[in-house]
């Protein structure tokens, strides 16, 4: 079981920190709206209201003890760059970080960010590698040296179960974020929940899980990819 820290509770924040829960870990989830805590409260280990900018508040939630910190808070390009700045100065072990620009994004990791997510400017590059590839995987996005969100085409094995019969988190340690199905998008699926042939996956887990497809019936790689 990891620790993990999430800032900011956007929409990719939300999914991470209720993912990785749902995998067993422990996950702090930090925001400065109360609304946003209250919402999330029920579905992490520590849900708390505070100014992630704040270092003395970082310093007391021990930020070097998470296995790793995602800063998803890329609105505010000021106080993303100054909580990665922070993180890095109280040691913590692998930062995932949100970036607006390719600009942004370079200042992040010059500060010391670990990983650069690029939610707009980095599709370009990703679809390019991903129609000259041969791997079953559409698109990834690092998380942590160990787990990773993946998209996929939904493979053979799949197809006419449902998620419970499945049982992809006990089975292979595999979260489902989103499935997009034609126009329509299910978020956060329950149990009941049926796979069909074309169907794309979002989906979190270890970063073998090529191989883990391959186990459970293959999948092939399409022109498509989700948006963060």
């Amino acid at each position: 079981m990891g620790q993990y820290a999430v800032i900011g509770l956007g929409r990719f924040g939300e999914s991470v920190a209720r993912s990785l829960m749902a995998m067993g870990h422990e996950v702090l989830a930090i925001d400065i709206s109360e609304e946003k805590i209250q919402e999330i409260a029920d579905f992490v280990t520590e849900a708390v209201r505070a100014d992630a900018k704040n270092e003395e508040f970082l310093r007391s939630m021990d930020m070097a003890g998470f296995d790793a910190v995602v800063v998803s808070m890329a609105q505010d390009i000021e106080a993303n760059i100054l909580v990665t700045m922070q993180l890095k100065g109280l040691g913590a072990k692998y930062i995932v970080a949100k970036a607006q620009s390719q600009l942004h994004g370079e200042v992040l990791e010059r500060i010391g960010a670990d990983k650069i997510i690029h939610p707009e400017w980095d599709m370009g590059e990703r679809i390019a590698h991903l129609l000259t590839s041969s791997r079953s995987i559409m698109d990834y996005i690092e998380l942590s040296p160990h787990y990773s969100i993946f998209e996929f085409l939904s493979p053979q094995g799949f197809h006419g179960q449902s998620l419970g019969q499945l049982d992809l988190r006990a089975k292979y340690s595999i979260s489902v974020l989103a499935v997009k199905r034609g126009e329509e998008i299910f978020i956060a699926p329950g149990g009941d929940f049926t796979f069909y042939e074309g169907d794309i996956i979002i989906a979190i887990g270890p970063k073998d899980i090529e191989g883990t497809l391959s186990q459970i019936g293959g999948s092939r790689r399409v022109k498509f990819t989700f948006g963060l």
